[in-house]
């Protein structure tokens, strides 16, 4: 509580000099105070940070491109077996007779179907559209519906899974409303974006926002370098556009990341940069025809980096080149780590598989590659990478144990032979040291070493015997390395590299 003390008024000081000079000083503060409030205000707010003005105009300009689609697949239902007649004198015969009477009198089935809704945009007045490949799936009946309501039929053009994109055509009777690709590349975080698409079936719905990130991997595909944005997008915006403010298509909305299904306030959109180059190769071939370098890559850790003697963990670390690849005839060795593609840095081997992708086939490309510590410049005419090249898994499955051959890394190494060959069904070119038993308590149990691997390298030298191996190690330990690095190919042939810390 606050207590106040009364005066009588003889009890008041004189006023002073002072005591003036304070009373002027606070009649001005009173007349400038309003002032003073306003100009504070206009300062703490930012025009840029109270949103733009300009996403209804935005809107209306590019509302009459952006398409409702709705796919549907009917498949056939077998035709089920009609109930035999039950057997003379079998027990229940009267009951099963009844159930085979009503089955006859009930209709025939009808095929069966499955619908999907998303959303698309047109690209092309002509009625080319633009929309995810997983929003049309495998339908056989796919139409488009425009914001004046009309509905057309849609034929699909072409589909790249990998990006998750397809596009359609709908025969038009006029020129459509259409959008362009705008420049992907130069988004900021902190840009403003608006998306425009199907929401739970519900057309037409504009949400903003700004680019909360860039580049991200969902590990959706091998391309993956997502815009991530705050503004709302659910199900049903698959396959729709996200604006600049300048009105022109930076992405393509395609998942979110949410424990309900609803937003959450983080969603996905495939970048125009690499939707732009996808549709233009769909629209005149019906298919992808991406490059295709023709080395296995992998990327590199911090064990890896320092057995290679790399500054930073940064770059592509060819495992392998394809001996039918493009590479095969060029410098590239494996243990070279590729850092430039083209004249753009190669930090990761996604940046790389993106970057050869997106180039025409029959493309003479320039890869820099590091080699004993040294940069060295090779050229490689680019082939094409088929859809149906598969990339095999290792076979991971356990082995019999052994105890023949010498430790070293906590592995059981022995010489090939004949017997080892086909015990753990390996090439018959195969070369190298044989692991027949692995420490589950060691290094290299953690890099995923497995009995039936077969160690090639040692720090870039061939081994042909378990001692080389230790050779190798020892020597290793006496340059003051940290870690060693193998090559080490698995039972289907094909080779990684993997770095293995040494002990103290």
């Amino acid at each position: 509580m606050t207590t106040t003390q009364i005066l009588p008024a003889s009890a008041l000081p004189p006023r002073t000099g002072a005591v003036r000079v304070f009373s002027c000083l606070r009649q001005v503060r009173r007349a400038l105070l309003p002032l003073l409030v306003t100009m504070s205000v206009a300062f703490a707010v930012p025009a840029a940070a109270r949103g733009p003005e300009a996403i209804a105009d935005l809107t209306a300009e590019v509302m009459d491109a952006v398409v409702n689609i709705s796919a549907s697949e009917t498949r056939t239902v077998a035709r089920r077996r009609d109930v035999p007649p039950p057997i003379p004198g079998a027990p229940f015969g009267d009951l099963f007779d009844e159930f085979r009477q009503r089955r006859e009198k009930e209709p025939p089935r009808g095929p069966r179907g499955s619908e999907s809704a998303g959303s698309g945009f047109v690209v092309d007045p002509s009625g080319i559209i633009v929309t995810n490949s997983h929003v049309i799936g495998e339908a056989n009946d796919i139409t488009v519906v425009f914001t004046d309501g009309a509905k057309r039929k849609a034929e699909v053009v072409g589909r790249d899974d990998k990006l998750d994109l397809a596009v359609l055509r709908v025969k038009a009777d006029k020129p459509l409303k259409a959008v362009k690709f705008g420049d992907s590349a130069k988004l900021r975080i902190g840009d403003w974006v608006v998306a425009i698409g199907n929401p739970f079936g519900l057309g037409g719905s504009v949400t903003a926002g700004i680019v909360s990130a860039s580049s991200r991997d969902i590990e959706q595909g091998p391309y993956d370098d997502y815009i991530q944005t705050d503004a709302a997008i659910n199900r049903g915006n698959s396959g729709g556009p996200l604006f600049n403010l300048a009105g022109e298509v930076v992405g393509i909305n395609t998942a979110i990341l949410s424990p309900t299904g609803g937003s959450v306030g983080i969603g996905f959109a495939v970048p125009a940069e690499l939707a732009g180059p996808t549709v233009a190769q769909l629209r005149e071939f019906g298919e992808t025809r991406r490059g295709w370098l023709g080395v296995r890559i992998q990327s590199i850790d911090e064990d890896a980096a320092e057995a290679l003697g790399l500054p930073r963990a940064e770059g592509a670390l060819v495992a392998s080149v394809d001996e039918s690849g493009p590479a095969t005839g060029s410098d590239i060795k494996a243990g070279d780590v590729i850092v430039r593609y083209n004249g753009r840095p190669v930090k990761e081997p996604r940046d790389l598989s993106r970057n050869v992708a997106a180039t025409a086939v029959g493309t003479k490309v320039e890869v820099t590659v590091l080699r004993d510590g040294k940069e060295r410049k090779v050229s490689v005419t680019l082939g094409r990478l088929e859809d149906s090249e598969k990339s095999a898994a290792r076979d991971a499955e356990s082995a019999p144990e052994a105890s023949s051959g010498a430790k070293a890394l906590g592995l059981d190494l022995s010489e090939l032979d004949d017997e080892l060959r086909q015990q753990y069904s390996l090439r018959e070119g195969a070369t190298g040291v044989v692991v027949v038993g692995v420490d589950p308590a060691s290094p290299a149990s953690d890099k995923d070493i497995v009995a039936g691997d077969v160690i090639v390298e040692v720090a870039q030298v061939p081994v042909a015997t378990a001692a080389e191996v230790e050779r190798r190690i020892e020597a290793l330990r006496k340059e003051g390395k940290k870690s060693a690095l193998l090559l080490v190919a698995g039972r289907d042939g094909e080779t990684r590299f993997v770095a293995i810390r040494l002990a103290e």
